[in-house]
């Protein structure tokens, strides 16, 4: 991961995604995030006035399963910048763009926060993409890149291997949306439960992800059951084995359930089951009996009726779609 640290930057911008990264290495061990800052300076001002030094520089080139992250940066007068300084910004900003148009290739994920999205328009690395920036910016990305699809009202877009987010705490979104890619749902619920955020997609996703569903509070006995059920889905789930998790009685956890997930136990299983059938049908070519009994379902009967109650085309419509 390397995270690239432009003049005038917006602190939170690398502030919040890092902590993400961080945090993500605490609660799993499968995917390990080797974060680097990197820039055309050893040392950079930041928007609140707090220098960042030992920097390392731009490398000459990058591993092809690296991910580069842009950070935004504030405008010159909110910086309070003088004529030297703006010149400054300007000449690192260029080297920023020239670096970019010499060292990502194809493979390489791009992910952008803020106004980082400007650096990848001027580069070209956003032509032929969908994707989005900060409110403010979204008219001048589409000065800079007019072959690519700017979207507004969007809290991040994901096209391919480029990730653009409309910035400051939206950025916090859209890395653990890429956390959940990389690791598991369950991770990043946890990482979202210690960073006391909620769990958002993206404006352009109909509905809130089932796994992150009911996630949106901070009771630490229902996140508990939560993640047990997150954890196997298919699994058997009694009443009595929930209530042993959350360390309550059936009766007392019955309610705490519904009031802080906003549904029922069985729903829950339910809508995860659904989630993971959905998952199989798209990604592997196993028929219908082995999808439901593989998601928990006691018969395709079964998985038909669950799936009826959350989505309003049948389940081999999700097959269909991906082969088409």
């Amino acid at each position: 991961m390397y995270i690239i640290v432009p003049p005038r930057l917006l602190l939170l911008d690398i502030a919040g995604p890092a902590e993400v990264l961080r945090w993500a290495n605490c609660v799993q061990s499968s995917v390990v995030f080797d974060v680097q800052y990197v820039g055309p300076s050893r040392q950079m001002i930041t928007s609140i006035g707090l220098m960042l030094t030992e920097i390392g520089m731009l490398p000459k080139n990058i591993p092809d399963d690296a991910m580069v992250i842009l950070a935004g940066n504030v405008d010159v007068l909110m910086a309070g910048y003088v004529d030297d300084a703006v010149r400054d910004a300007a000449i690192d900003e260029a080297l920023i763009v020239d670096w970019l148009r010499a060292v990502i290739q194809p493979q390489h994920r791009l992910v952008s926060i803020c106004s980082g999205a400007l650096l990848l328009g001027r580069a070209g690395l956003l032509d032929g993409y969908a994707c989005t920036t900060h409110y403010s910016s979204c008219a001048e990305l589409a000065t800079l890149a007019p072959k690519a699809r700017v979207l507004e009202n969007r809290l991040y877009v994901e096209d391919r291997n480029r990730y653009t987010s409309a910035g400051v705490t939206a950025g916090i979104d859209l890395m653990l949306h890429l956390v959940s890619q990389l690791t598991d749902h369950r991770c990043a619920a946890e990482i979202a439960r210690y960073l006391v955020v909620y769990l958002r997609r993206s404006g352009t996703d109909p509905q809130l992800s089932p796994w992150l569903e009911g996630r949106n509070h901070v009771h630490p006995a229902i996140h508990r059951v939560q993640d047990a059920i997150a954890a196997n889905p298919s699994q058997a789930w009694t009443l009595k084995t929930l209530a042993k998790i959350a360390g309550s009685s059936p009766r007392h956890l019955t309610r705490l359930f519904h009031d802080y997930a906003g549904m029922s136990i069985p729903d829950y299983r339910n809508h995860l089951r659904v989630a993971l059938a959905q998952e199989l049908l798209t990604h592997t070519r196993l028929d219908m009996e082995r999808v439901a009994e593989r998601a928990g379902f006691a018969s395709t009967r079964q998985l038909r009726r669950a799936w009826g109650r959350l989505h309003m085309t049948p389940p081999r419509q999700a097959r269909n779609t991906d082969s088409a």
